[in-house]
């Protein structure tokens, strides 16, 4: 524009320079005045074009440097963008960008007690799933703590957060795609209703599932600047890429905390059936209270089946001689410490499975059985339990123990067919309150009265 406005003017004034010079002949004649005039104005006009022909040049080469810096500019806004991503920096997407990735929120792949997951493709071909936080200050809390805690790790059994996106309260989350859904699909035998048919994994696929998770944890503990605990393992959290290998997700509920403190003191969240026994007595959580989620999700994966379930037991009334059935809640690690003692240890393996190496179970379980003592200070840390997975650690047995279980939340939360399959997360607890006399002993007193109840 301004040099179209430049052009115009410059014309102007040589058109009237040169009606000065017609006008000046036409009126002097071949006068004095005549030729002065006349050369004044021819040499306006040299200057006039002279002044065009520098400026074309110079906007010429504007031109040129500005398109060579906009090209530079792209190449360098690629190849940050290509870093970022090599990097695992989490990008700030945009709503729209996520729309259309996900077709409209069109094909939800799961949902969980924060918010729903959809599948979609970004722009580059890349595969994901964007997890939509629901929830105000809930949703606020744990969008934070998730971007902060998996931003900044990168192991290849954690999840891949590409970016994130928050536009007027509606929070996000894309990760990479992991194509084999979670790993509760391929443990529990389906039991019907509406949902997705189930396969089962091998026993060689579970106990490398079992090492892949304890690596991420050990990774989280020991090999991060900050301790992150995650706090809410389960088998809904451990995802299967396409090699069925295991993928800790959903931070959640995750917690950073200095490398210098062993414990810290928070309000009980996650998932009940899962919660280890310092939540309700207030002892200050660590990270071995993922050691515990971590030992009940091992006996899940070797048991086929829920650490608590209801199954039906016959009674009969002593006074009318009748027999009734009735549901009564069944705790699996109680059963599996009781085999164990008793050698009978294969009885308790998941029955679609085709096992016959009985020393092998026999390491899992001592394994299992050490993360869910109820002492946190027995429970060995996830670099331990890689090692005795491994077999580079021998694996003794576990001293007996009463199994006392006081995550006695969610009762209720039941499938019509009395199996407790759904999950729930804890939000608001009251505070459990224990008075203690002298020589009392918490595990032996309430062993035989707190029933190990956490449906989930």
């Amino acid at each position: 524009m301004e040099d179209k406005k430049a052009n115009i003017i410059a014309t102007i004034s040589i058109l009237a320079l040169i009606i000065v010079i017609i006008v000046a002949r036409v009126s002097l004649k071949l006068s004095k005045t005549f030729y002065l005039i006349a050369g004044v104005d021819i040499s306006l006009i040299l200057a006039v074009i002279c002044f065009l022909i520098i400026r074309r040049r110079y906007n010429r080469e504007r031109k040129i440097l500005v398109s060579k810096y906009v090209s530079e500019g792209r190449e360098l806004r690629i190849e940050y963008s290509f870093l970022r991503k090599v990097a695992g920096v989490p990008t700030k997407f945009k709503l729209e960008d996520l729309e259309e990735a996900t077709d409209g929120f069109r094909i939800q792949i799961g949902k969980g007690g924060s918010g729903s997951v959809f599948k979609g493709v970004l722009k580059d071909g890349s595969q994901v799933a964007v997890k939509r936080i629901e929830g105000e200050e809930k949703g606020e809390r744990e969008f934070r703590s998730e971007v902060a805690a998996i931003a900044s790790v990168q192991h290849k059994n954690l999840v891949r957060l590409y970016g994130y996106s928050s536009v007027n309260r509606q929070r996000f989350l894309v990760y990479a795609y992991v194509p084999n859904s979670s790993l509760d699909h391929w443990i529990f035998p389906d039991r019907g209703g509406n949902r997705r048919a189930r396969g089962c994994l091998t026993w060689d696929q579970r106990y490398q599932v079992a090492v892949d998770v304890a690596k991420a944890l050990a990774y989280l503990h020991h090999d991060c600047r900050s301790k992150i605990l995650h706090l809410d393992v389960k088998p809904e959290n451990i995802l299967l890429d396409e090699d069925y290998r295991a993928v800790v997700t959903d931070f959640g509920l995750s917690k950073l905390i200095a490398r210098d403190v062993s414990r810290v003191v928070t309000e009980i969240r996650g998932t009940c059936g899962y919660l280890a026994p310092e939540w309700l007595l207030e002892h200050g959580i660590s990270e071995k209270s993922d050691v515990y989620s971590y030992g009940i999700v091992l006996l899940e994966m070797i048991g086929g089946r829920r650490s608590i379930m209801k199954v039906e037991v016959e009674e009969t009334n002593k006074k009318t001689n009748k027999k009734s059935k009735k549901k009564k809640l069944e705790y699996f690690p109680r059963i599996v410490n009781q085999k164990m003692r008793e050698r009978k240890i294969m009885e308790i393996v998941d029955q679609r499975l085709e096992l016959g190496d009985e020393e092998q179970v026999m390491k899992l379980v001592c394994v299992a059985l050490w993360c869910i003592q109820e002492k946190a200070k027995n429970r060995p840390d996830m670099a331990m339990v890689i090692e005795m997975l491994e077999g580079r650690v021998p694996v003794s047995e576990p001293p007996d123990s009463q199994l006392v279980v006081v995550d006695l939340l969610a009762a209720g939360d039941d499938d019509d067919d009395g199996a407790p399959t759904g999950v729930r997360r804890v939000v608001e607890v009251p505070r459990l309150h224990i008075q203690r006399e002298r020589n009392f002993r918490l595990p032996s007193i309430c062993s035989s009265i707190i029933s190990p109840i956490s449906p989930r």
